[in-house]
């Protein structure tokens, strides 16, 4: 990808998953990674990993949903690593359940860390961004948040919230030289969608189930996810704003 090389690039949820894997791209890529995670032990395993391969990274424990915490985190890698360029909104949490087998406690902690999350990143980073009058920002939502999810119901509200204000930020900072773009994961194959789908013969079915309705016949692996955010934080998008791509081995095809 054009344009990556020594840029900063800060990551949330960067300790597992899709997020692990846009940490090790972006490192490929010469950027240099901001691996923001709640997870300590994760988030540093990633940067050695990184490091080992003779990339630049550094990790920052880091509870997304605690505004105060997530400014202090982004002043620490601009002091450290030098102003963001890149801002990936990846980290996210559910539960599957049917609506109203759920309750306020369950639905807060959703919102919180799915939704007001990334505005808190947003807020934290775009300000700096504006100032020098360039940034990319990619946003993980979901095509839950397109479409609706069975089970999901709270979550892809958040993430259909997600969609709605990357394009209100689009629409903001687009004068300022910054992108703001949507990248919707389908089924992908993390420790969240197992977390969703339930261990044993149920988690099974759902996941054969899933298998056979997507085009491509599989679940979606992070390495899938990778290519899309990177060409959207790239030089080769600079053009690109405000869109939202859909990467789910053809499950869903909507507009």
């Amino acid at each position: 990808m054009k344009g990556l090389t020594d840029k900063v690039v800060l990551v949330t949820g960067g300790g597992g998953g899709i997020g692990a894997a846009l940490c090790q791209r972006f490192a490929q890529e010469g950027a240099k990674v901001a691996v923001f995670d709640l997870n300590t032990a994760s988030a540093d395993a990633v940067v050695a990993a990184i490091k080992k391969e003779g990339g630049q990274a550094a990790a920052y424990t880091v509870d997304i949903s605690d505004h105060a915490r997530v400014v202090a985190a982004v002043s620490e890698v601009e002091a450290q690593l030098g102003p963001v360029d890149v801002l990936v909104n990846n980290a996210g949490w559910d539960h599957g359940a049917r609506f109203l087998d759920t309750d306020p406690v369950l639905w807060d902690k959703i919102v919180r860390i799915n939704l007001l999350g990334p505005i808190n990143l947003h807020h934290a980073v775009l300000k700096g961004m504006a100032e020098r009058g360039k940034g990319r920002v990619v946003n993980i939502a979901s095509d839950a948040g397109r479409v609706g999810s069975s089970g999901e119901s709270v979550y892809s509200a958040c993430k259909g919230g997600i969609i709605a204000f990357s394009k209100t930020m689009a629409r903001e900072f687009a004068r300022k030289q910054i992108s703001v773009n949507v990248v919707c994961p389908g089924p992908t194959d993390t420790a969240l969608f197992r977390d969703f789908a339930g261990q044993g013969e149920s988690g099974a079915k759902l996941k054969g189930a899933l298998e056979r309705a997507i085009p491509f016949g599989r679940l979606g692996q992070p390495q899938d996810v990778v290519g899309a955010v990177c060409f959207l934080a790239s030089d080769d998008a600079a053009f690109i704003t405000g869109q939202v791509l859909s990467v789910s081995g053809g499950l869903t095809m909507a507009g």
